[in-house]
């Protein structure tokens, strides 16, 4: 597998890209790809939450951390899946704290690409996956290489929100925003999955969010799908 990464992830992560264990992760998902494996999501797709939000467009981060692993869900970003695919149970529990805090109606679909295209980087800890089997491609590499990402983010002096869902995504990242002195702001919640859903629901960190943006000057979220 080919690591094509957006041109300015790139100039960010080179030297990450360059490291032993990256070379070690194409063996490892080239012999998936020998095995016959069928592996989600698409290869020219796995990279997509750094197309669609190239390094200088960030403004918030989701953090998830599998890829769906049904046919024809992920799409490269966390939480989303392609137009036409029911919407998985925790998306829409997303949808149903969407119309609670905004009172943006839950759109028929579970694309979540109008919000990474606005500068929401919606990254999954682990890239990739096997068919039907959650979890197969972690211990891999992914992680390492995701918390560089999340390392380069907690550098940046400019402020980013951070939206941390479950206990996963808040120890990912708070082990490492605890590491360096930043001006970020990071909400938690529970996962928005039905067995957390308590938890999540009634969060409101899409308004916090942008409160947060239009406090520092940057442009709003238009947290709307339809």
């Amino acid at each position: 597998m080919q690591m094509r990464i957006e041109k300015s992830w790139f100039e960010v992560l080179k030297d990450e890209l360059s490291l032993p264990y990256i070379q070690e992760l194409k063996v490892f998902l080239a012999d998936e790809e020998k095995k016959g494996a069928v592996v989600y999501p698409p290869q020219r797709q796995v990279f997509n939450a750094f197309l669609k939000t190239p390094w200088e467009q960030v403004k918030v981060v989701i953090i998830g951390q599998d890829p769906y692993h049904g046919a024809h869900q992920a799409h490269g970003l966390s939480f989303s899946v392609v137009k036409g695919i029911p919407i998985p149970p925790s998306l829409k529990n997303i949808y149903k704290e969407l119309e609670s805090d905004l009172k943006i109606k839950a759109p028929e679909h579970g694309s979540l690409e109008r919000w990474a295209e606005q500068g929401v980087l919606l990254l999954n800890a682990t890239l990739t996956v096997r068919a039907g089997l959650p979890q197969s491609h972690q211990g891999k590499g992914w992680e390492t290489f995701t918390d560089a990402v999340v390392r380069k983010l907690a550098e940046r002096k400019d402020p980013l929100v951070f939206l941390l869902w479950g206990r996963f995504a808040k120890e990912k990242c708070q082990n490492i925003l605890s590491q360096i002195p930043h001006n970020h702001a990071v909400f938690t919640a529970a996962h928005p999955s039905p067995f957390s859903a308590k938890g999540f629901l009634g969060c409101r960190h899409f308004s916090k969010a942008n409160e947060c943006l239009q406090r520092w000057g940057k442009t709003a979220i238009d947290w709307s799908l339809n």
